[in-house]
């Protein structure tokens, strides 16, 4: 009978290391970035650009303003990692950047603060049916409108905490308030748009 444990190929042998090793760390990515190596921010971005371009483009609902700020917060981090300091999540240090590019375009572009060219998608599944996508598409209409309604500091707490993921803490930190304070935020934009939902589903 023949063994089959035969040894690997240098190739093979490679190949199952970088299956089994795990993912590594945006600190550690932006570390060796640091250090030189453009593939570690490479799979940063592409780790992270979806999320922060639908964070700003929720932000001010407008596509090339939120494609400058985009562009603008990853220029930020290009020219910043010199002194990066990895004394934060990389997310908390790019929602930091992001949100202080915004408050910055917002203050230069006062007159275009208000414009709006973006129309909520519904992020149909093929496989749904017509009735199915035509109530999710409403929800999501609704859910929008409830988000532009909210106060900005709210709309910013809720926005950081849906698309980003961030947690209260990180929140506070990017948002330069303390914790109570974006907890309180968060609860309170939580709080308005069940309410806005649930009676723009009453009166429909």
């Amino acid at each position: 009978m023949v063994s089959t444990n035969l040894p690997l190929s240098r190739t093979a042998a490679v190949a199952y290391a970088a299956v089994m090793e795990p993912a590594p760390e945006d600190t550690a990515l932006m570390l060796r970035y640091i250090d030189g190596d453009v593939a570690a921010f490479e799979t940063l971005y592409g780790r992270h650009n979806d999320a922060l371009y639908r964070y700003l483009l929720r932000r001010c609902r407008h596509h090339d303003n939120a494609e400058d700020i985009f562009q603008e917060v990853w220029g930020k981090i290009i020219k910043a990692r010199s002194s990066y300091r990895p004394t934060a999540k990389f997310t908390t240090f790019m929602y930091r950047v992001a949100h202080n590019c915004y408050i910055d375009h917002i203050r230069r572009n006062k007159r275009h603060s208000h414009t709006i060219d973006v129309e909520p998608d519904s992020y149909p599944n093929p496989g749904e049916s017509p009735e199915t996508l035509t109530e999710r598409g409403l929800l999501r209409r609704r859910l929008d409108a409830a988000i532009q309604e909210l106060p900005d500091e709210q709309r910013d707490a809720f926005l950081l905490h849906q698309e980003a993921g961030l947690t209260v803490d990180q929140i506070a930190s990017v948002t330069g308030s303390n914790f109570e304070t974006a907890k309180s935020r968060l609860r309170y934009a939580v709080k308005k748009l069940r309410a806005a939902i649930d009676e723009s589903a009453e009166l429909s």
